[in-house]
Formats: structure tokens, C-alpha cells, sequence
């Protein structure tokens, strides 16, 4: 089953900085995109994710056409199917780490998942406000709040950037126990190949181009 499936996507700012883009992604599955800054990536990923309109091409959630869903329906998406992790973590500084997980639980409609602090390890930290937190606990927070409310299709803008290597494996496989129970799709940019080569399949994007490489 598809996912997503987004056909001939361009985008322009000043310049054209992709033309004719297309990827599909199927349950189970985990792609990764790479490519050197400047090349558009994390712009495609924010395109995928509903987040940013193409300047030309469909994009195809679920088997919803983007482009016809109201800003409504659109949020529902947004909120319910889609979970979106960025480099900068967004999370509520006054709020505790557990607050900002909650809130997304409230939201979504989802339980909270003790173990899924266990396995990021994060469970000591829940209690103590986003403020008093590392980096990497910050980061470790948010995916933990996008996992919470079982989105269909995770899109993660180098969420291992601010992780050692061995947690940033860690956090792959959670990310791979996860897609396959609930069925889901990921699509990740990234500059660590170790972590690109850790899925199913891997995109190159450079000169405005997409290139499968894997």
C-alpha cells in the first residue's frame, strides 16, 4: 500500500531548485534523502510533508490529493497522520519534558507510552523542564511526541544531528520497531550515510535532480 506519493514536484525561490521530483512511499518502508546543503532536501521533505506548497506537482497523502484538502482538513492531517520532526525542536520551553509529550496525547487522542521513554532514554528526565534539558535529551523529547500520537508517516529533518553515533543507531532501530507495528512509512534527510544506509532505500538529490542510489 502507498502512503504518499508525490509526482513532478519543482519549487523555486529566486532560482529553480529542483524540477520534477517524484518519490512514493509504501507501508513499512524507510527512505532516506541525501544530498550537500544548498541541494533543496530539507525543501522536498517540507513539500512532502504538506508543509510547504511546490511551485508545480501533486503530492498524495492516504490517498488525498494535497492540493484539494481545505485548511481543516489539513490540520486533521497535520495533527493525526503526520509527524514531522525538525532539527529545531519546537518544544514548549515552559513546559516539562512529560507537559510537552502529554499535550500531544491530549490532542491525538493517544495514550501515553512509558516504554517508548524507556527505550529513548528519557524517563529520568520527564519531570524537568525543556530548559534544563541537553541537546540530545531536547531531541529525544520531541520524536518521543511525535511517536505518541502514531502518526502514519514520520518525516524527520536530521534528527540524529545533535545524537552520538551510538544512540543515533538506537534511535534508527526505534524508528524501524515503530514503522513496522503500526504499518507506517518514514522518510528521513540526512548527511550520515551509516544512518541513510540503515533504510530500505536512499535518494540522492543534486544538480535539481532526485537519483535513487540504493
Amino acid at each position: 500500500m502507498y502512503l504518499l506519493r508525490a509526482t513532478d514536484i519543482s519549487h523555486s525561490f529566486d532560482y529553480e531548485l529542483f524540477s520534477n521530483l517524484s518519490l512514493s512511499l509504501k507501508t513499512k518502508e524507510k527512505i532516506a534523502i541525501t544530498g550537500v546543503s544548498g541541494s533543496g532536501k530539507s525543501t522536498f521533505l517540507h513539500i512532502l510533508a504538506t508543509l510547504l506548497k511546490p511551485t508545480k506537482g501533486d503530492v498524495n497523502i492516504l490517498s488525498k490529493d494535497i492540493a484539494s484538502l481545505n485548511m481543516k482538513q489539513l490540520n486533521s492531517m497535520r495533527s493525526k497522520e503526520i509527524g514531522i520532526i525538525f532539527q529545531a525542536h519546537y518544544l514548549f520551553k515552559g513546559f516539562s519534558a512529560l507537559e510537552n509529550v502529554k499535550v500531544v496525547s491530549i490532542l491525538s487522542g493517544t495514550d501515553l507510552d512509558e516504554q517508548l521513554f524507556k527505550k529513548l532514554n528519557i524517563s529520568h528526565v520527564m519531570n524537568n523542564k525543556i530548559s534544563n534539558l541537553s541537546g540530545g535529551q531536547q531531541q529525544r523529547v520531541s520524536i518521543a511526541r511525535v511517536l505518541t500520537k502514531k502518526p502514519a508517516i514520520i518525516f524527520a529533518d536530521e534528527p540524529t544531528g545533535n545524537l552520538d553515533a551510538k544512540t543515533a543507531n538506537e534511535l534508527m532501530d526505534i524508528f524501524d520497531d515503530y514503522i513496522i507495528k503500526n504499518n507506517a512509512g518514514f522518510i528521513i534527510v540526512t548527511h550520515d550515510d551509516s544512518i541513510a544506509n540503515k533504510c530500505d532505500k536512499i535518494f540522492h538529490l543534486e544538480n535539481k535532480e532526485l537519483n535513487r542510489v540504493k
